[in-house]
């Protein structure tokens, strides 16, 4: 079990005050490989720079893709850089292999032959696993969740972490979140502006 695949079946499992956006989420499953890449000693941050370790064999696919990812030449990428270059479209990738393993189930309606329904977590070791660190409050887990809405965790608790790696990773994903919430307000007055124009007002 990796933080990512926790992190994404706590999103779907957890009821939250506001849906959780895909973008969003892309970026804290992003990090969340970080985390576990740090944990796995394939990476080590120096201030906010990646500094890639001995590339490991790990149990998850997309993880390993994640290590293999990682910027192997100086001055070496920064952790706000991962989260945007390896966040992209990366929580349909780890939607997608929950689904292929059967960890995720659409219905089927009767009068409709494809699965169009929306998805659904299966009961499964996976899903009891995350269920469990969700539950114990696990602070990474329960940091990365705050930052998609999950829930709410104080600016406090995550620097009380005491651990400066993981203390970085998660203000960094909670700092890229509000920046992609602010590009979208932007485009949102933008639009609206525009719009406007059209119809004379």
């Amino acid at each position: 079990m990796t933080t990512p695949r926790d992190l994404l079946i706590i999103t779907m499992d957890v009821t939250s005050s506001r849906p959780v956006e895909q973008g969003e989420l892309s970026l804290a499953l992003a990090g969340a490989e970080l985390l576990d890449l740090i944990d796995a000693q394939a990476v080590s941050l120096d201030g906010e720079r990646l500094l890639p370790g001995p590339q490991p064999t790990l149990d998850d696919r997309l993880l390993n893709d994640a290590a293999a990812a990682l910027v192997r030449a100086e001055p070496y990428e920064s952790v706000e850089d991962w989260l945007w270059r390896r966040g992209r479209d990366l929580a349909a990738a780890y939607q997608a292999g929950l689904e292929a393993e059967g960890q995720v189930t659409r219905p089927r309606h009767p009068w409709i032959p494809l699965r169009t329904g929306p998805a659904e977590l299966a009961d499964s070791p996976a899903r009891r696993h995350a269920a469990q660190r969700w539950t114990s409050g696990e602070p990474v887990l329960a940091g990365l969740a705050a930052a998609v809405g999950v829930h709410d965790t104080p600016t406090e608790d995550i620097e009380d972490l005491g651990d400066d790696a993981v203390v970085t990773v998660l203000a960094a994903v909670h700092d890229a979140v509000t920046e992609l919430e602010g590009v979208r307000q932007r485009r949102r007055i933008e639009d609206a502006a525009f719009d406007n124009i059209w119809r004379g007002q």
